[in-house]
């Protein structure tokens, strides 16, 4: 195995290690804290294609869980509030909201986990997610692995067993700029979904499942992000219905930014994903980019399962028993147009 090498030491005296990925055309920067995708650059294209900073520190005060894993549940859970078998049980919100989002205020996103196996073009990461961690039961223990394996594609793969039944939705959390600069309004966006979910005040999900036909949200043939129509504003920050369950990997999504020529293509075994145009983005520090980020600098497109879902019986659901194994498999493949 190849040895990690320091990058920062958190409070408790533990190190964040770090590990560069290189195949395949691309290169990757992969942090011990939270399986951080810290830079990722394709050849040829000087900039990097996700948001992040040189400097951990900055993760620590500043970072909207840019390039995280997150979970145990990722997205939101309506006032932290589930219950499994009739047994209700309360995760802790994030303040200063009410609701959980991303697996709590010191989810798997914003936790050191531990490199098992390193090579040149794959790491797997381990952490035990114990039981009663931010409300959730049961001891998880959870595997990821970040492979780039070719064609311009980075593979992530995420395992996860449970000795009691719980709740498992996990997130890859890249901004992604395929400009390389300034926002991703002119970037275009398709998602491959007929139906997405409407969200009240606080972005959680109403429970209505409605059609993005004759809305600002049908993505259904690439088109911008930026709507001239739309007061400028511009904001996305909703799941995509893709399926009805977890099923075989497929295309979902395609990005690309005109400025450049780079292109993006999504797929996921996900039944939803996450589409956030990054309109609350603003950075104190300079990031990869070397200027502070602004409002629209990244978009994230993250396969999950639907929001809320455990509120909803009617969404896929995201209970995991022991004895079931929950994997999901999602690729970001990079190119020229």
């Amino acid at each position: 195995m190849r040895k990690p090498e320091a990058f920062a030491m958190l409070d408790d005296g533990s190190a964040v290690e770090r590990v560069i990925l290189a195949g395949g055309g691309l290169t990757m920067k992969l942090l011990s804290w939270g399986c951080v995708v810290q830079d990722l650059r394709l050849d040829g294209h000087t900039p990097p294609l996700v948001l992040g900073f040189p400097d951990f520190k900055a993760y620590m005060q500043h970072s909207a869980y840019f390039g995280a894993t997150v979970g145990r549940f990722a997205n939101r859970i309506c006032e932290g509030r589930f219950a499994i078998d009739g047994v209700a049980f309360q995760a802790e919100t994030n303040p200063p909201g009410r609701h959980m989002l991303h697996g709590g205020p010191n989810g798997i996103g914003r936790r050191n986990w531990r490199f098992c196996e390193v090579s040149h073009e794959r790491a797997v990461l381990e952490l035990l997610d114990k039981d009663g961690e931010m409300g959730f039961p049961g001891n998880c223990r959870l595997r990821a692995t970040f492979a780039l394996p070719g064609n311009g594609e980075l593979a992530i793969r995420y395992e996860a067993g449970t000795d009691r039944p719980t709740l498992v939705n996990l997130a890859h959390h890249s901004y992604f700029n395929l400009a390389g600069s300034g926002d991703i309004l002119d970037h275009g966006v398709q998602i491959n979904a007929d139906r997405y979910l409407p969200i009240d005040d606080e972005m959680i999900p109403t429970g209505e499942i409605a059609p993005v036909e004759a809305s600002r949200f049908d993505f259904r043939k690439l088109r911008l992000i930026r709507l001239k129509n739309d007061g400028g504003q511009m904001i996305y920050d909703h799941n995509f219905c893709l399926a009805s369950a977890r099923g075989p990997l497929r295309e979902v999504a395609r990005a690309q930014a005109n400025a450049s020529g780079v292109g993006m293509s999504v797929a996921t075994t996900e039944p939803g994903m996450q589409f956030y145009a990054g309109h609350k983005i603003n950075t104190l520090v300079p990031g990869l980019s070397g200027e502070p980020y602004r409002p629209w600098a990244g978009f994230c497109l993250e396969p999950q399962t639907w929001p809320d879902s455990t509120n909803h019986p009617h969404f896929p659901q995201a209970v995991l028993r022991p004895g079931e194994a929950y994997v999901q498999e999602t690729r970001y493949r990079f190119f020229w147009r």
